[in-house]
């Protein structure tokens, strides 16, 4: 996303102009398709360029789809770069914010966090709020918003210096807001 360009509506690509509707609540549904276990995956392609495309496309799906999820919704975050004594790069682990929020699981909490940071209530945004601005609001949300702090709780690790009643209220916690296994 740069602030500088306008909001994508619509790309080219072999040569071709395809408008492309990237309202939050579109990509979303699109997720839904990605994690269905009944479809095969040309199905999901076809379901998902119907989705944001609003038509099939006969040739090169596969390609057009990975063009569309690459370029348009898929959203990977750059470690930096750490050195070790020598300057030798140090290996990078592979942390996902899929460890700590799940679009889908954690919904409750992000609609509440908006309406609690932003005043934006997101189910009246619907059709509106491209995917771009709600991914940017999203990673944006303030501390003291409850998808925040159930962030924190699933990221907490003990300390020495915490009490020992901290810490089991701490683990409490994380088992009620933990994640449920999702592939």
């Amino acid at each position: 996303m740069k602030l500088n360009n306008p909001l994508i509506t619509s790309f080219e690509y072999e040569n071709k102009i395809y408008d492309i509707d990237l309202a939050f609540d579109n990509v979303l549904d699109v997720f839904d398709v990605l994690n269905d276990n009944i479809l095969r995956d040309n199905e999901k392609i076809d379901i998902c360029l119907e989705l944001l495309l609003d038509l099939s496309i006969e040739s090169n799906p596969i390609e057009l789809w990975n063009y569309i999820y690459k370029e348009f919704i898929e959203v990977k975050r750059k470690q930096p770069i750490e050195y070790d004594r020598k300057g030798n790069p140090m290996p990078v682990k592979e942390e996902s914010e899929d460890n700590v929020m799940d679009l889908k699981q954690d919904a409750e909490h992000i609609y509440a966090s908006f309406i609690q940071a932003y005043g934006i209530n997101l189910y009246k945004e619907h059709t509106k709020l491209h995917w771009h601005e709600f991914r940017a609001l999203l990673n944006g949300l303030p501390s003291d918003t409850i998808m925040q702090k159930v962030i924190q709780i699933r990221m907490w690790k003990p300390s020495k210096h915490e009490s020992s009643e901290y810490k089991e209220n701490m683990r409490k916690l994380q088992k009620i807001y933990a994640l449920d296994n999702v592939e």
